[in-house]
Formats: C-alpha cells, structure tokens, sequence
C-alpha cells in the first residue's frame, strides 16, 4: 500500500523527502489554523511564534496536498517526518482518509494539532496572529517567511485561504509601519 502524506503548511512548499506523485486533496473534518504556538522553528520559548495545525471541526474541510512518498523511501520519510513534525509532542501522527481532487480516496500520514497539549491556542483572533506573526522568529527564520511561503505555495496551486489572504495584508502592513 503507498504511503501518502497530506501537507497543508510548510510541508506544501518545503516538503524535506522525495516525492513520487502530488494531488490536490481535501481532509474533511478538520481546518488549517494558526492555533499552535511555535517555540522552536518560527519563535522561541521565551518569544513564541505561531505554526499552522489541523484543529478538529465537524463539518470543516482542509483543502492542501497529498504527496505519495516512493515505495523504497517509506521508512526513511516516516522517521524524518516523526522527527521533523514531533519535536515537541503537539502534534499527533494520524492516518485520516483524503479525497483527491482527481476522485481517487486515500488515506494519508497526517499531523493533527492535540488541542490539550499547552502550545495549543486555538481561538486567538486574526489580528492577535497577525501581531505575532509579525514579530516572531525562531530556529528555521521569522514567523513571517512562514506564513508568506504558504500562503504563496497554496495560491500557486488554486488553493485559497481567506484567513491567510486577511493575515499576510495585515503582517505587511504591521512590517511597513515599524518603518
């Protein structure tokens, strides 16, 4: 059975392993929120970020990227992505059925944000994430590369996010009036 992974943030534009195939897919149940503070690769402990997670929500969908992983590489990517994706145990490695855009069903690696684990902050509103957002930077650079590169990436592919869109206006417009 291939091993299929769903990226809907960075693993859109910075996937780290090789690819065999990409589809547009969509994950029902679920929503793509900036609602997990980021205390290693886009902010610090002391000066947390903010990273895009799958928080639960019946009736939501995520719509993102199935990356079908090459038959010989399966282990190796699973061991870079748990390594990668579980740094800090706020995410949890599901399985959860995608449907592709060209009709296919499959079921893909999947991180989930675990909304009891205390980098958990769903809720926050749009503009308190713009002014975190704005500021933030950690091990992997700004918290601002971060939202630019996916919003970008998923634009590209014919995905759009109007929190992202609202987001990336506003982060801009906080960036230029520090000037």
């Amino acid at each position: 059975m291939p091993l299929w992974v769903f990226g809907y943030g960075s693993l859109v534009w910075d996937p780290g392993f090789d690819v065999a195939e990409q589809q547009i897919a969509r994950l029902h149940d679920y929503h793509r929120s900036f609602c997990m503070w980021s205390i290693h690769h886009r902010g610090t402990q002391d000066d947390p970020g903010l990273v895009l997670a799958l928080d639960a929500a019946e009736g939501a969908y995520c719509d993102g990227v199935a990356l079908r992983v090459p038959d010989d590489q399966r282990a190796d990517t699973l061991a870079y992505l748990r390594e990668r994706e579980l740094i800090s145990s706020a995410y949890l490695e599901q399985v959860c059925p995608l449907r592709l855009r060209d009709g296919r069903q499959v079921k893909a690696v999947t991180y989930v944000i675990d909304p009891n684990h205390v980098q958990y902050c769903g809720g926050l509103s749009l503009e308190h994430q713009a002014q975190v957002i704005a500021n933030a930077v950690g091990g992997r650079g700004p918290n601002t590369e971060y939202l630019f590169n996916t919003t970008s990436h998923l634009a590209e592919i014919g995905i759009g996010d109007s929190d992202l869109d609202w987001l990336v206006a506003r982060v801009r417009s906080l960036s230029e009036s520090r000037f």
